[in-house]
C-alpha cells in the first residue's frame, strides 16, 4: 500500500454461487475523499463495497489504515467501516436518537438509555451532521423516507469510522433529498474520511466526488476524475449511452442523453 492510500485492494477475486462477480481487482484510496462507484446493474458494485468491509468472502489483499483486514478482530472492522447498506430499512419503532446510537455499539455501548459522555457526544454530532435533531424523539416509523435516510446516515456517522461506506444512499429520494445526502457525504470525506458511493446517478457522481471508479463485469476499467472516468468512450463501451456535458458554477455537469 502506498504512503498515501488509507484503503487498498490488491487483487480482489469473489465468487458467489459459482459465478466471478469480481475478479484480478486493485485500487489505493486515499483519505479526506468521496470515491463514487459506478457501473452497470450487475458489475459488482455491491460486492466491491461488501468485500472491501469483509463483509463477503473474497480472495486478494486488502489492507486498512495500515493494517490486514483479515487480521482485524470484527469489533474492530466495525470501528473502521461504517456501512449504509441499500434501502435503509427500519422495522423498529424505535427514537430517531436510539438508532443513531446503535452506531456506538463497536465501541461498547449496547444500551442507547446508558451512553457515556464521549458516546452521547459522537451521537449529537452525527446527529447535527445530518440535520435530524429535531426528529430525537419521533419513532423512525413515522419519519417520511428522506427523514429516514437522513437518520440512518447519522447512525454511520456515529461510529465514527475512518472509512465510510454507503450502497445506493440517494435511490428513491427526491431530487432535494439526494442533494442533501451527498452534501452530508462530501462534508465527511471534507473532515477526512474516506467515503466510497455507490450510485447509478452519474450527475450526482460528476458533481461531488474526487474520484469515480466505473466497474464493468466485475472489473476495474476506469478510474479518474469525471472527465477521464465518464469519457465519451467510456460512457459509450461501458454504459451504451451519450451524454451532455457542461460546467456549473465550476462543477462537472454529466446528464445521460442518448442510448447508442
Amino acid at each position: 500500500m502506498s504512503a498515501s492510500a488509507f484503503l487498498s485492494a490488491q487483487g480482489i477475486r469473489v465468487v458467489l454461487a459459482g459465478r466471478v462477480v469480481l475478479d484480478d481487482l486493485s485500487l489505493e484510496l486515499p483519505s479526506g475523499h468521496l470515491v463514487a462507484l459506478v457501473g452497470p446493474n450487475g458489475a459488482g458494485k455491491t460486492t466491491l463495497l461488501r468485500a472491501l468491509a469483509g463483509l463477503v468472502p473474497s480472495t486478494g489483499a486488502i489492507d486498512v489504515g495500515g493494517d490486514a483486514l483479515s487480521s482485524l478482530p470484527l469489533r474492530e472492522r466495525a470501528r473502521r467501516f461504517g456501512y449504509l447498506p441499500q434501502g435503509h430499512i427500519m422495522h423498529w419503532p424505535l427514537p430517531a436518537r436510539d438508532i443513531v446510537a446503535l452506531g456506538r455499539y463497536p465501541h461498547g455501548a449496547t444500551d442507547p438509555a446508558r451512553l457515556t459522555p464521549k458516546d452521547a457526544e459522537a451521537v449529537l454530532r452525527a446527529m447535527r451532521a445530518t440535520d435530524v435533531l429535531e426528529f430525537s424523539e419521533r419513532r423512525v416509523t413515522e419519519l417520511s423516507g428522506g427523514e429516514r435516510s437522513r437518520v440512518a446516515l447519522a447512525r454511520v456517522f456515529a461510529v465514527g469510522a475512518p472509512v465510510i461506506l454507503a450502497d445506493e444512499p440517494t435511490a428513491s429520494l427526491d431530487p432535494r433529498h439526494q442533494i442533501d445526502i451527498m452534501k452530508s457525504l462530501r462534508a465527511a470525506a471534507d473532515r477526512g474520511a474516506l467515503v466510497i458511493v455507490v450510485t447509478h446517478d452519474l450527475s450526482l457522481a460528476a458533481r461531488f466526488a474526487d474520484r469515480i471508479l466505473v466497474l464493468s463485469q466485475g472489473r476495474l476499467v476506469a478510474q479518474g476524475t469525471a472527465a477521464e472516468a465518464l469519457s465519451e468512450q467510456v460512457m459509450a463501451d461501458v454504459f451504451r449511452i451519450s451524454a451532455y456535458r457542461a460546467q456549473y458554477h465550476g462543477e462537472a455537469v454529466v446528464v445521460p442523453w442518448a442510448e447508442i
